[in-house]
């Protein structure tokens, strides 16, 4: 990241945790939370209950679509992820409650992800950010993301259950598409030197594999299997799940756990939202799969959490990351 765009990067931080008011960050923390009804190889309510996603005070467009205050030059933006959780949150609560202004918000969703899905300059259809983002280093826009693919997926099939509407699930296969295309033919997909796939969340190279990313991105391939029975789906699924096993160890640094495979001197810490964020995603990926490590993996790293000086020393890590390589 360059100086302009590391002094750029700071700024948005302080906006975004400093300033008085709402920020896009009102929108992502959450308390993570099992959805209570959700049962695994049922293509029903989603997984997490995104109820605070599904009840955001806003900024909102005419047509009931979240925007995102990222202030400063930003301002106002359409997340394609956060379009999908919002949509996803509101189905949960129909679910839940039958009622219709729920699923009403969750199809507008919807059509905004079919309406936004575009071809980009490699042929897949994509849902892209037109917004720039300083991540490890600053993503143009537009730029694409794993995670975008994957939730999007997962709305659009349960929009397609609850209405029959073609469209939905047509859309849902095209996107897929590009979860399944490898980074450099412009997907979202990275094949490690052992073979092993990963749906990124970020494109950058070299390749860091967020976790939270990955098995988020992983559910709509779950899902969209679930809903189309196609071949591809659970290839990539059984693939990805392999992927998962073989690796997760890498990002158990002995007192928390890591937010991404960062390539750095210092490892990049997960947050403690994100941390507890693992947890809640690994043991579902153990519902969803009888995996043992990964139950196994979710009660050891639950465990670095009761614990306040792993919380201290994982906050202070992660605050001198940000500093070195931010």
């Amino acid at each position: 990241m360059g100086a302009l765009d590391r002094l750029a990067y700071y700024r948005r931080i302080f906006r975004a945790y400093l300033l008085p008011g709402r920020s896009q960050l009102t929108f992502w923390h959450e308390t993570p939370t099992i959805t209570p009804s959700w049962e695994p190889g049922r293509l029903g309510p989603y997984p997490m209950s995104f109820e605070a996603k599904a009840n955001y005070p806003g900024p909102f467009d005419e047509r009931g679509i979240p925007l995102l205050d990222y202030r400063g030059r930003l301002g106002p933006q359409y997340n394609p992820i956060a379009v999908a959780q919002y949509g996803l949150g509101n189905h949960n609560l129909f679910l839940l409650g039958r009622e219709s202004d729920r699923l009403r918000r969750a199809l507008a969703a919807a059509d905004w992800l079919v309406e936004t899905l575009s071809r980009g300059p490699q042929g897949l259809w994509l849902w892209l950010h037109h917004f720039d983002w300083d991540y490890r280093e600053t993503l143009r826009a537009p730029w694409r993301s794993g995670l975008a693919q994957g939730q999007g997926i997962s709305l659009l099939v349960r929009a397609h259950l609850e209405t029959g509407r073609e469209e939905y699930l047509d859309a849902a296969l095209r996107a897929f598409e590009a979860l399944r295309a490898p980074v450099d033919r412009g997907g979202t997909l990275f094949i490690d030197e052992r073979g092993d796939p990963w749906i990124e969340e970020y494109i950058v190279s070299p390749p860091t594999h967020i976790l939270n990313g990955f098995m988020w991105a992983l559910w709509g391939v779950y899902d969209l299997h679930q809903r189309a029975r196609i071949p591809e789906a659970s290839s990539l699924w059984e693939r990805c799940i392999g992927t998962l096993l073989a690796h997760l160890g890498r990002y158990d640094c002995g007192f928390w756990s890591l937010y991404e495979q960062s390539g750095t001197w210092m490892r990049m810490l997960a947050s403690p939202f994100y941390h507890r964020l693992h947890i809640v995603q690994l043991r579902i990926m153990h519902r969803l799969t009888n995996e043992p490590l990964f139950r196994k993996t979710a009660d050891r790293w639950e465990g670095y959490a009761c614990n306040p000086w792993n919380r201290r020393r994982a906050r202070l890590q992660k605050a001198i990351f940000k500093l070195l390589y931010y």
